[in-house]
Protein backbone atom coordinates (compact mmCIF):
# COMPACT_ATOMS: atom_id res chain seq x y z
CA UNK A 1 0.00 0.00 0.00
CA UNK A 2 2.81 2.40 0.95
CA UNK A 3 4.66 1.52 -2.26
CA UNK A 4 1.50 2.27 -4.31
CA UNK A 5 1.10 5.66 -2.57
CA UNK A 6 4.75 6.52 -3.22
CA UNK A 7 4.42 5.71 -6.91
CA UNK A 8 1.21 7.76 -7.12
CA UNK A 9 2.90 10.72 -5.44
CA UNK A 10 5.83 10.45 -7.82
CA UNK A 11 3.51 10.38 -10.83
CA UNK A 12 1.56 13.37 -9.49
CA UNK A 13 4.74 15.34 -8.89
CA UNK A 14 6.01 14.57 -12.38
CA UNK A 15 2.70 15.64 -13.94
CA UNK A 16 2.66 18.84 -11.92
CA UNK A 17 6.24 19.58 -12.88
CA UNK A 18 5.52 18.85 -16.56
CA UNK A 19 2.42 21.07 -16.48
CA UNK A 20 4.41 23.89 -14.89
CA UNK A 21 7.34 23.65 -17.32
CA UNK A 22 5.19 23.27 -20.45
CA UNK A 23 3.70 26.75 -20.27
CA UNK A 24 5.01 29.08 -22.96
CA UNK A 25 3.98 32.49 -24.25
CA UNK A 26 5.18 35.33 -26.41
CA UNK A 27 6.44 38.40 -24.64
CA UNK A 28 5.00 41.59 -26.08
CA UNK A 29 7.35 44.47 -25.44
CA UNK A 30 5.86 47.89 -26.17
CA UNK A 31 7.18 51.44 -26.42
CA UNK A 32 4.83 54.42 -26.71
CA UNK A 33 5.15 58.18 -26.76
CA UNK A 34 3.26 60.37 -24.30
CA UNK A 35 1.53 62.18 -27.20
CA UNK A 36 -1.19 60.21 -28.95
CA UNK A 37 -0.26 61.68 -32.34
CA UNK A 38 3.50 61.10 -31.77
CA UNK A 39 4.13 64.78 -32.62
CA UNK A 40 6.04 67.43 -30.68
CA UNK A 41 7.22 70.98 -31.11
CA UNK A 42 10.99 71.55 -31.26
CA UNK A 43 12.27 71.91 -27.71
CA UNK A 44 9.28 70.09 -26.22
CA UNK A 45 10.34 67.12 -24.03
CA UNK A 46 9.28 63.57 -24.89
CA UNK A 47 8.42 60.80 -22.47
CA UNK A 48 8.50 57.18 -23.61
CA UNK A 49 6.49 54.53 -21.79
CA UNK A 50 7.94 51.00 -21.87
CA UNK A 51 5.87 47.98 -20.86
CA UNK A 52 5.67 44.24 -21.38
CA UNK A 53 2.92 41.63 -21.23
CA UNK A 54 2.73 37.87 -21.54
CA UNK A 55 -0.55 35.99 -21.90
CA UNK A 56 -2.28 39.35 -21.67
CA UNK A 57 -0.89 40.05 -18.19
CA UNK A 58 1.70 42.66 -17.18
CA UNK A 59 5.19 41.18 -17.03
CA UNK A 60 7.81 42.56 -14.67
CA UNK A 61 11.38 41.69 -13.87
CA UNK A 62 12.69 41.91 -17.42
CA UNK A 63 16.12 43.41 -17.97
CA UNK A 64 15.47 45.97 -20.69
CA UNK A 65 18.10 47.85 -22.64
CA UNK A 66 16.95 51.34 -23.65
CA UNK A 67 18.52 53.39 -26.43
CA UNK A 68 17.28 56.91 -27.23
CA UNK A 69 18.54 59.33 -29.85
CA UNK A 70 17.90 60.82 -33.30
CA UNK A 71 16.83 58.03 -35.66
CA UNK A 72 19.68 55.96 -37.12
CA UNK A 73 22.28 57.98 -35.17
CA UNK A 74 24.42 57.00 -32.15
CA UNK A 75 22.06 56.97 -29.15
CA UNK A 76 22.31 59.70 -26.54
CA UNK A 77 20.87 57.36 -23.89
CA UNK A 78 22.03 53.74 -23.62
CA UNK A 79 21.24 51.98 -20.34
CA UNK A 80 19.73 48.79 -18.95
CA UNK A 81 16.98 48.79 -16.32
CA UNK A 82 14.73 46.30 -14.58
CA UNK A 83 11.21 46.73 -15.90
CA UNK A 84 8.50 46.74 -13.21
CA UNK A 85 5.19 45.06 -13.93
CA UNK A 86 3.42 48.40 -14.19
CA UNK A 87 5.87 49.58 -16.84
CA UNK A 88 8.33 52.41 -16.87
CA UNK A 89 8.29 56.03 -18.08
CA UNK A 90 11.59 57.30 -19.44
CA UNK A 91 12.59 60.90 -20.11
CA UNK A 92 13.53 61.01 -23.78
CA UNK A 93 14.84 64.54 -24.08
CA UNK A 94 13.97 66.60 -27.15
CA UNK A 95 15.09 67.89 -30.54
CA UNK A 96 15.55 71.57 -31.24
CA UNK A 97 14.86 71.27 -34.96
CA UNK A 98 12.64 69.30 -37.32
CA UNK A 99 13.38 65.57 -37.18
CA UNK A 100 12.69 62.31 -35.35
CA UNK A 101 13.70 61.07 -31.90
CA UNK A 102 13.59 57.30 -31.40
CA UNK A 103 13.46 55.01 -28.37
CA UNK A 104 14.42 51.35 -28.89
CA UNK A 105 13.87 48.78 -26.12
CA UNK A 106 15.24 45.22 -26.19
CA UNK A 107 14.90 42.38 -23.69
CA UNK A 108 15.75 38.69 -23.47
CA UNK A 109 13.59 35.95 -22.00
CA UNK A 110 13.90 32.18 -22.34
CA UNK A 111 16.63 32.53 -24.92
CA UNK A 112 14.67 34.87 -27.18
CA UNK A 113 15.26 38.55 -27.83
CA UNK A 114 12.29 40.91 -27.97
CA UNK A 115 12.45 44.40 -29.42
CA UNK A 116 10.13 47.40 -29.68
CA UNK A 117 10.43 51.05 -30.61
CA UNK A 118 8.58 54.33 -30.90
CA UNK A 119 9.59 57.46 -32.80
CA UNK A 120 8.62 61.00 -31.85
CA UNK A 121 8.20 63.49 -34.70
CA UNK A 122 9.27 67.12 -34.46
CA UNK A 123 7.67 69.24 -37.18
CA UNK A 124 8.40 66.68 -39.96
CA UNK A 125 6.67 68.91 -42.52
CA UNK A 126 9.61 71.33 -42.10
CA UNK A 127 12.33 68.79 -42.95
CA UNK A 128 14.28 69.81 -46.01
CA UNK A 129 16.63 67.62 -48.08
CA UNK A 130 20.40 67.63 -47.80
CA UNK A 131 20.76 66.36 -51.38
CA UNK A 132 21.76 68.93 -53.98
CA UNK A 133 20.03 69.23 -57.35
CA UNK A 134 22.37 68.62 -60.30
CA UNK A 135 22.52 71.60 -62.66
CA UNK A 136 22.22 69.34 -65.71
CA UNK A 137 19.79 66.84 -64.16
CA UNK A 138 17.05 67.38 -66.73
CA UNK A 139 19.47 67.27 -69.63
CA UNK A 140 21.00 64.01 -68.38
CA UNK A 141 17.66 62.25 -68.20
CA UNK A 142 16.39 63.79 -71.45
CA UNK A 143 19.41 62.27 -73.18
CA UNK A 144 18.72 58.93 -71.52
CA UNK A 145 15.09 58.93 -72.66
CA UNK A 146 16.17 59.93 -76.17
CA UNK A 147 18.53 56.95 -76.31
CA UNK A 148 15.70 54.70 -75.11
CA UNK A 149 13.28 56.07 -77.70
CA UNK A 150 15.63 55.01 -80.49
CA UNK A 151 15.21 51.37 -79.47
CA UNK A 152 12.10 49.44 -80.59
CA UNK A 153 10.05 48.08 -77.70
CA UNK A 154 10.31 44.63 -79.30
CA UNK A 155 7.77 43.11 -76.90
CA UNK A 156 7.70 39.32 -76.61
CA UNK A 157 4.74 37.77 -74.79
CA UNK A 158 4.38 34.26 -73.41
CA UNK A 159 0.96 33.17 -72.05
CA UNK A 160 0.78 32.31 -68.34
CA UNK A 161 -2.66 30.69 -68.03
CA UNK A 162 -2.00 29.50 -64.47
CA UNK A 163 -1.42 33.09 -63.30
CA UNK A 164 -4.81 34.41 -64.39
CA UNK A 165 -8.40 34.02 -63.24
CA UNK A 166 -11.89 33.94 -64.71
CA UNK A 167 -11.70 37.63 -65.64
CA UNK A 168 -7.98 38.06 -66.42
CA UNK A 169 -5.38 36.74 -68.85
CA UNK A 170 -1.69 36.89 -67.89
CA UNK A 171 1.52 36.90 -69.92
CA UNK A 172 5.24 36.94 -69.28
CA UNK A 173 6.53 40.09 -71.00
CA UNK A 174 10.04 40.65 -72.38
CA UNK A 175 10.92 44.20 -73.54
CA UNK A 176 14.00 45.78 -75.09
CA UNK A 177 15.74 48.31 -72.83
CA UNK A 178 18.95 50.34 -72.75
CA UNK A 179 22.04 48.52 -71.54
CA UNK A 180 24.14 48.93 -68.43
CA UNK A 181 26.45 51.29 -70.32
CA UNK A 182 25.71 54.29 -72.53
CA UNK A 183 25.75 51.96 -75.54
CA UNK A 184 24.21 48.50 -75.93
CA UNK A 185 20.87 47.00 -74.99
CA UNK A 186 19.36 44.75 -72.34
CA UNK A 187 15.94 43.28 -71.64
CA UNK A 188 13.26 44.20 -69.10
CA UNK A 189 10.80 41.57 -67.84
CA UNK A 190 7.45 41.51 -66.12
CA UNK A 191 4.01 39.93 -65.84
CA UNK A 192 1.13 41.51 -67.75
CA UNK A 193 -2.42 40.98 -66.50
CA UNK A 194 -5.24 42.22 -68.73
CA UNK A 195 -9.05 42.02 -68.48
CA UNK A 196 -10.47 39.34 -70.79
CA UNK A 197 -13.58 41.31 -71.70
CA UNK A 198 -13.43 43.56 -74.77
CA UNK A 199 -13.15 47.25 -74.07
CA UNK A 200 -10.76 50.04 -73.16
CA UNK A 201 -9.08 50.12 -69.75
CA UNK A 202 -6.73 52.24 -67.64
CA UNK A 203 -3.22 50.91 -66.94
CA UNK A 204 -1.12 50.46 -63.81
CA UNK A 205 2.63 49.86 -63.63
CA UNK A 206 3.75 48.04 -60.45
CA UNK A 207 7.43 48.50 -59.65
CA UNK A 208 9.31 46.25 -57.21
CA UNK A 209 10.91 46.55 -53.81
CA UNK A 210 14.58 45.73 -53.34
CA UNK A 211 15.86 42.21 -53.82
CA UNK A 212 15.87 39.47 -56.42
CA UNK A 213 12.70 37.41 -56.75
CA UNK A 214 10.00 36.11 -59.12
CA UNK A 215 6.67 37.87 -59.70
CA UNK A 216 3.14 36.67 -60.42
CA UNK A 217 1.48 39.90 -61.56
CA UNK A 218 -1.55 41.75 -60.19
CA UNK A 219 -4.40 39.59 -61.40
CA UNK A 220 -6.70 40.67 -58.56
CA UNK A 221 -6.22 44.33 -59.46
CA UNK A 222 -6.72 43.55 -63.15
CA UNK A 223 -10.06 41.98 -62.28
CA UNK A 224 -11.21 45.51 -61.34
CA UNK A 225 -10.88 46.51 -64.99
CA UNK A 226 -7.23 47.68 -65.04
CA UNK A 227 -4.37 46.55 -67.28
CA UNK A 228 -1.46 45.85 -64.92
CA UNK A 229 2.21 45.23 -65.55
CA UNK A 230 4.37 44.11 -62.62
CA UNK A 231 8.05 44.30 -63.50
CA UNK A 232 11.39 43.13 -62.16
CA UNK A 233 14.43 45.36 -62.54
CA UNK A 234 17.37 43.01 -63.05
CA UNK A 235 17.07 42.17 -66.73
CA UNK A 236 16.19 38.52 -66.07
CA UNK A 237 12.92 36.58 -66.54
CA UNK A 238 10.58 36.86 -63.55
CA UNK A 239 8.98 33.40 -63.71
CA UNK A 240 11.91 31.11 -62.87
CA UNK A 241 12.36 28.88 -59.82
CA UNK A 242 12.94 30.67 -56.51
CA UNK A 243 16.34 28.97 -56.16
CA UNK A 244 17.63 30.88 -59.20
CA UNK A 245 16.84 34.24 -57.60
CA UNK A 246 18.28 33.13 -54.27
CA UNK A 247 21.54 32.24 -55.99
CA UNK A 248 21.69 35.52 -57.88
CA UNK A 249 20.82 37.54 -54.78
CA UNK A 250 23.63 35.89 -52.83
CA UNK A 251 26.03 36.00 -55.75
CA UNK A 252 26.13 38.07 -58.94
CA UNK A 253 23.48 40.58 -57.81
CA UNK A 254 24.55 40.91 -54.19
CA UNK A 255 24.96 44.61 -53.42
CA UNK A 256 23.59 45.66 -56.82
CA UNK A 257 22.45 49.00 -55.42
CA UNK A 258 26.08 50.19 -55.30
CA UNK A 259 27.20 48.85 -58.70
CA UNK A 260 28.80 51.63 -60.75
CA UNK A 261 28.16 54.24 -58.09
CA UNK A 262 31.25 56.18 -59.10
CA UNK A 263 29.74 57.10 -62.50
CA UNK A 264 26.36 58.57 -63.37
CA UNK A 265 26.55 56.77 -66.75
CA UNK A 266 27.29 53.35 -65.28
CA UNK A 267 25.28 53.35 -62.06
CA UNK A 268 22.98 50.33 -61.80
CA UNK A 269 19.78 52.32 -61.58
CA UNK A 270 20.23 54.14 -64.89
CA UNK A 271 19.02 51.09 -66.79
CA UNK A 272 16.35 50.52 -64.10
CA UNK A 273 14.87 54.03 -64.21
CA UNK A 274 14.75 54.02 -68.01
CA UNK A 275 13.34 50.48 -67.92
CA UNK A 276 10.33 51.82 -66.02
CA UNK A 277 9.74 54.34 -68.82
CA UNK A 278 10.08 51.49 -71.31
CA UNK A 279 7.42 49.55 -69.39
CA UNK A 280 5.08 52.49 -69.88
CA UNK A 281 5.96 52.52 -73.60
CA UNK A 282 4.57 49.01 -73.70
CA UNK A 283 1.47 49.79 -71.62
CA UNK A 284 0.41 52.80 -73.68
CA UNK A 285 0.76 50.74 -76.85
CA UNK A 286 -1.60 48.07 -75.51
CA UNK A 287 -4.65 47.80 -77.78
CA UNK A 288 -6.97 47.82 -74.76
CA UNK A 289 -5.48 50.91 -73.08
CA UNK A 290 -8.00 53.75 -72.76
CA UNK A 291 -5.50 56.31 -74.05
CA UNK A 292 -5.53 58.48 -70.91
CA UNK A 293 -5.24 56.83 -67.54
CA UNK A 294 -1.84 55.52 -66.41
CA UNK A 295 -0.54 55.24 -62.84
CA UNK A 296 2.43 53.67 -61.07
CA UNK A 297 2.75 52.09 -57.64
CA UNK A 298 5.26 50.29 -55.44
CA UNK A 299 6.88 50.14 -52.02
CA UNK A 300 10.41 50.82 -50.73
CA UNK A 301 12.62 50.59 -53.81
CA UNK A 302 9.28 50.45 -55.63
CA UNK A 303 8.14 53.59 -53.82
CA UNK A 304 11.28 55.27 -55.13
CA UNK A 305 10.66 53.98 -58.65
CA UNK A 306 7.06 55.23 -58.50
CA UNK A 307 8.25 58.79 -57.84
CA UNK A 308 11.05 58.49 -60.39
CA UNK A 309 8.71 57.21 -63.11
CA UNK A 310 6.11 59.88 -62.42
CA UNK A 311 8.81 62.54 -62.74
CA UNK A 312 10.40 61.13 -65.90
CA UNK A 313 7.27 60.19 -67.83
CA UNK A 314 4.58 62.82 -68.52
CA UNK A 315 2.16 60.06 -69.55
CA UNK A 316 1.81 59.08 -65.88
CA UNK A 317 -1.24 60.71 -64.33
CA UNK A 318 -0.83 59.56 -60.73
CA UNK A 319 1.10 57.40 -58.28
CA UNK A 320 0.77 55.58 -54.99
CA UNK A 321 4.08 55.15 -53.15
CA UNK A 322 4.76 53.16 -49.98
CA UNK A 323 7.83 54.19 -47.91
CA UNK A 324 10.06 55.36 -50.79
CA UNK A 325 13.72 54.35 -50.64
CA UNK A 326 16.70 56.15 -52.24
CA UNK A 327 15.49 59.39 -50.66
CA UNK A 328 18.03 61.94 -49.43
CA UNK A 329 20.81 59.36 -49.27
CA UNK A 330 23.27 62.14 -48.39
CA UNK A 331 21.65 62.66 -44.99
CA UNK A 332 24.46 60.74 -43.28
CA UNK A 333 26.98 63.23 -44.66
CA UNK A 334 25.13 65.88 -42.62
CA UNK A 335 24.88 63.89 -39.38
CA UNK A 336 21.30 62.75 -39.83
CA UNK A 337 19.46 59.76 -41.23
CA UNK A 338 19.69 59.07 -44.96
CA UNK A 339 17.61 56.78 -47.14
CA UNK A 340 18.13 53.18 -48.20
CA UNK A 341 20.56 51.76 -49.30
CA UNK A 342 22.51 53.78 -46.69
CA UNK A 343 25.65 53.84 -48.84
CA UNK A 344 27.02 56.80 -46.91
CA UNK A 345 26.39 55.45 -43.42
CA UNK A 346 29.86 54.65 -42.06
CA UNK A 347 28.75 51.64 -40.01
CA UNK A 348 27.10 49.99 -43.02
CA UNK A 349 29.92 50.04 -45.54
CA UNK A 350 33.40 51.18 -46.43
CA UNK A 351 34.18 54.87 -46.17
CA UNK A 352 35.21 54.66 -49.84
CA UNK A 353 31.49 55.04 -50.61
CA UNK A 354 31.89 58.65 -49.50
CA UNK A 355 34.27 59.37 -52.36
CA UNK A 356 33.33 62.62 -54.15
CA UNK A 357 32.53 60.82 -57.43
CA UNK A 358 30.00 58.59 -55.67
CA UNK A 359 28.37 61.47 -53.83
CA UNK A 360 28.14 63.34 -57.14
CA UNK A 361 26.45 60.36 -58.86
CA UNK A 362 23.65 60.32 -56.30
CA UNK A 363 22.53 63.79 -57.41
CA UNK A 364 21.19 62.16 -60.59
CA UNK A 365 19.47 59.24 -58.85
CA UNK A 366 18.27 60.49 -55.46
CA UNK A 367 14.47 60.43 -55.22
CA UNK A 368 14.57 63.93 -53.74
CA UNK A 369 15.56 65.38 -57.10
CA UNK A 370 12.81 63.48 -58.89
CA UNK A 371 10.31 64.51 -56.22
CA UNK A 372 11.08 68.15 -57.02
CA UNK A 373 9.69 67.44 -60.50
CA UNK A 374 6.52 65.43 -59.69
CA UNK A 375 3.49 67.43 -60.74
CA UNK A 376 0.82 64.70 -60.79
CA UNK A 377 -1.49 63.55 -58.02
CA UNK A 378 0.08 61.17 -55.54
CA UNK A 379 -0.84 59.15 -52.46
CA UNK A 380 2.08 58.45 -50.13
CA UNK A 381 2.14 56.25 -47.05
CA UNK A 382 4.59 55.15 -44.36
CA UNK A 383 5.13 54.84 -40.61
CA UNK A 384 7.38 56.61 -38.13
CA UNK A 385 9.16 53.42 -36.99
CA UNK A 386 10.72 52.59 -40.36
CA UNK A 387 14.41 51.73 -39.92
CA UNK A 388 15.03 50.78 -43.56
CA UNK A 389 13.63 53.96 -45.08
CA UNK A 390 13.87 56.42 -42.17
CA UNK A 391 11.02 58.95 -42.04
CA UNK A 392 13.49 61.85 -42.15
CA UNK A 393 14.57 60.70 -45.60
CA UNK A 394 11.01 60.19 -46.85
CA UNK A 395 9.81 63.57 -45.61
CA UNK A 396 12.84 65.12 -47.34
CA UNK A 397 11.38 63.95 -50.65
CA UNK A 398 7.69 64.43 -49.84
CA UNK A 399 8.11 68.01 -48.66
CA UNK A 400 9.52 69.20 -52.00
CA UNK A 401 6.86 67.61 -54.24
CA UNK A 402 5.04 70.47 -56.02
CA UNK A 403 2.12 68.37 -57.30
CA UNK A 404 -1.12 67.46 -55.48
CA UNK A 405 -0.22 65.07 -52.67
CA UNK A 406 -1.69 63.27 -49.70
CA UNK A 407 0.21 61.51 -46.91
CA UNK A 408 -1.46 58.59 -45.14
CA UNK A 409 0.40 57.61 -41.97
CA UNK A 410 0.34 54.20 -40.33
CA UNK A 411 2.28 55.55 -37.35
CA UNK A 412 3.45 52.39 -35.59
CA UNK A 413 4.54 50.52 -38.71
CA UNK A 414 8.18 50.05 -39.61
CA UNK A 415 9.24 48.81 -43.04
CA UNK A 416 6.00 46.93 -43.50
CA UNK A 417 2.34 47.47 -44.28
CA UNK A 418 -0.85 46.62 -42.43
CA UNK A 419 -3.98 45.26 -44.17
CA UNK A 420 -5.99 48.44 -43.55
CA UNK A 421 -3.27 50.51 -45.21
CA UNK A 422 -3.05 48.28 -48.29
CA UNK A 423 -6.84 48.18 -48.66
CA UNK A 424 -7.06 51.98 -48.68
CA UNK A 425 -4.24 52.37 -51.20
CA UNK A 426 -5.76 49.76 -53.51
CA UNK A 427 -9.17 51.44 -53.26
CA UNK A 428 -7.57 54.80 -54.05
CA UNK A 429 -5.85 53.38 -57.13
CA UNK A 430 -9.03 51.76 -58.42
CA UNK A 431 -11.05 54.93 -57.95
CA UNK A 432 -8.30 57.14 -59.40
CA UNK A 433 -7.93 54.99 -62.52
CA UNK A 434 -11.52 53.89 -63.13
CA UNK A 435 -13.58 56.57 -61.43
CA UNK A 436 -15.44 53.84 -59.52
CA UNK A 437 -15.35 53.90 -55.69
Amino acid sequence: MLRRLAVSALVFSACALFAQDSRVGTVQLRVATDHADWRYEPGQPVKFRISAVQDGQPLGGLQVNIKIGPEMMTPVVDRTVTLPAEGLVVEGGTLNEAGFLRCIATAERNGRTYRALATAAFRPENIQPTQQDASDFDQFWAEGKAALAKLPVDAKLTPLPEYGNAKVDCYHVNLQNVGALITGTSRFYGVLCEPKAPGKYPALLAVPGAGVRPYRGLAAMAANGIITLQVGIHGIPVTMEQSVYDSLGAGALSGYNAFGLDSRDRYYFRRVYLGCVRSNDFLVSHPKWDGTNLAVTGGSQGGALSIVTAALDPRVKGLAAYYPALSDVTGYLHNRAGGWPHMFRAVDGPMAHRAPAKVETTKYYDVVNFARRVKVTGLYTWGFNDETCPPTSMYSAYNVIPGPKKLMLALETGHNTIPEQVARVDAWLVEFLTGKP
